[in-house]
């Protein structure tokens, strides 16, 4: 007798996974008759092939399945046709109420009420429950003794879910991923949303995604939550780290002077700005705000390996972060023996280490709440099977504190200022500071990197009282503009944006007219990267 599965919950209770009984049709095969001419009859009102139906009643079992979900008038017109030692028991069947909704999340079942993937399956144990019985006595050819003694043993069913997901903010990920993605010709997308302050999971989103009640109709690449068991080169976003080991150990300040003259050479090679001519002199503030890489280059060498590499494991790179997940990706971050000047001054920003995009997140998560690495969590409760108990609850855990309050204030200010004078203005949230950073990738491949980049955006918001932090990745774009800054950010604006309001954060007005002071006496080039020069002409009369 099976149990039914536990259900499923988003952290506001709303239904998101359940089970529920539906015809199953087995035979016991030592009570079949006439195996031939019953496999005929069968195969008929089950729409199965006959050859298949006789092998399974001649099998050597004491028990086989003949089909697990038939139609409702397939399980009637067997119960009709009263053939001896075929039997229709209660089987449970899973069901996702909200479709793709959280897909790569939740995870998928098998027949037999297992967990296979995601959260069904890392806590299948909690989620499967207890199967019963039926007992009965069989003489020995498996024939029922009428006035043999019986036993019923109730199963017990699973457990149920709360997860720290809402599905309003899942939703919206979902929605702006969808359109990022298609709007800009990319392999595939993600999204994280995290609460910085507990390192609650609230929206994991990935696309292209599937329908967990038919996922055997997609292909498998379609399954994979790749956000989290997939680990890549950061690129630009990856300057975070670097600026807070900086700023933690006391070697540079906010008004630090550099001077960027496009390039910086190491050894026997030259690292380029992304910037040809470069960005020539600068503060800090600014290398951070037009994500220069020399500058970062030089930060990591003045750091030294040992204590680059001390901060990059501290923020928990190189070793999973411990979410509630299936087969997460630890990263690859290379031995102290193999950093060399040139590997140094390439991890400063960004290159030559895989990591993943939540390792990522939680690094952000840390700056915004003062410092300190929390554990990410997809659970928030274990509770009944009724939902109305709480078992076991999964609060706060903080890791490590990283770096201190003042560094991470200070790194939280220098990144607002990424979003409101640098490469992250896209970013901007009407009403609301914004901290980010953002990243434009080459991907490695055969030989070295290749032309197909990645574009992504991390960031949090409000600055002063964070509530949400996020990070939004585009996978290989195919327009003409790759570049995080200009095709991520936008969305994440939205997406933020969009999960603040429901969160009903009020925005503050000081922010607005901060934006529009500063507005009054700033001139806004357009981008005309690729336009005929007519059209350009004609943009910039319209404009003034």
């Amino acid at each position: 007798v099976e149990p039914m599965r536990g259900t499923i919950f988003d952290r506001k209770m709303n239904t998101l996974a359940f089970s529920f009984e539906t015809d199953a049709v087995y035979a016991i095969p030592y009570q079949v008759q006439n195996p031939l001419s019953d496999a005929k009859i069968i195969a008929e009102k089950l729409n199965l092939p006959e050859k298949e139906v006789y092998n399974k009643l001649t099998k050597k079992a004491s028990f086989v399945w003949l089909k697990l979900k038939p139609s409702p008038e397939e399980a009637q017109a067997i119960k009709e046709a009263r053939i001896p030692g075929i039997e229709i028991a209660q089987k449970a069947q899973r069901f996702y109420l909200q479709g793709t909704l959280a897909a790569h999340l939740l995870g998928i079942c098998g027949i037999d009420n297992q967990g296979l993937e995601g959260i069904e399956l890392y806590y299948d144990q909690y989620l499967r429950g207890i199967p019963g019985s039926e007992q009965a006595e069989y003489d020995s050819k498996g024939n029922y003794i009428p006035m043999g003694e019986r036993r019923f043993i109730d199963a017990q069913n699973g457990a149920s879910l709360v997860l720290t997901i809402d599905q309003v903010i899942q939703h919206i990920a979902e929605r702006e991923l969808e359109k990022a993605v298609v709007e800009n010709g990319a392999k595939r997308g993600a999204v994280i949303l995290m609460d910085p302050m507990t390192g609650e999971i609230l929206a994991l989103a990935n696309y292209p995604t599937f329908d967990p009640n038919r996922y055997g109709q997609y292909p498998t690449a379609n399954r994979r939550n790749w956000v989290l068991v997939d680990q890549y080169e950061p690129g630009s976003t990856f300057k975070i780290v670097t600026a807070a080991a900086a700023l933690e150990e006391g070697i540079v300040r906010r008004d630090s002077p550099f001077f960027d003259p496009g390039f910086i050479i190491v050894e026997d090679r030259t690292l380029k700005c992304w910037r040809a001519g470069g960005h020539g002199s600068q503060t800090f503030v600014e290398a951070v705000e037009n994500s220069c890489n020399p500058v970062f280059a030089s930060l990591a060498l003045r750091l030294g390996p040992e204590k680059l590499l001390q901060y990059i494991r501290a923020f928990g790179f190189g070793a999973p972060t411990g979410v509630d997940f299936p087969g997460e990706a630890k990263g690859i971050i290379p031995p102290l023996s193999r950093i060399k000047n040139v590997e140094l001054a390439t991890i400063g920003f960004g290159q030559g280490i895989s990591i993943t995009p939540l390792q990522l997140l939680c690094t952000l998560s840390a700056i915004a709440n003062g410092g300190e690495l929390l554990q990410p969590r997809l659970v928030k409760e274990i509770r009944t099977p009724d939902g109305k108990e709480v078992i076991k609850t999964f609060g706060k855990t903080t890791i490590r504190r990283v770096i201190s309050r003042e560094t991470a204030r200070e790194l939280a200010d220098i990144l607002s200022s990424v979003v409101e004078n640098g490469s992250g203005n896209r970013a901007r949230i009407a009403g609301y500071t914004v901290a980010g950073k953002t990243g434009t990738a080459q991907k490695p491949g055969k030989g070295g990197y290749g032309q197909e980049r990645i574009a992504s955006f991390i960031g949090f918001a409000p600055v002063e009282n964070p509530k949400v932090a996020g990070i939004i990745i585009l996978d290989e774009p195919q327009g003409p503009v790759k570049y995080g800054g200009v095709i991520a950010a936008p969305f994440f604006s939205t997406i933020v944006g969009d999960t603040l309001k429901y969160l009903e954060v009020k925005p503050s007005k000081n922010t607005e007219e901060k934006r529009q002071n500063l507005d009054k006496n700033t001139v806004v080039v357009p981008n005309f990267l690729h336009l005929p020069r007519t059209k350009a002409h004609q943009i910039l009369k319209e404009i003034g």
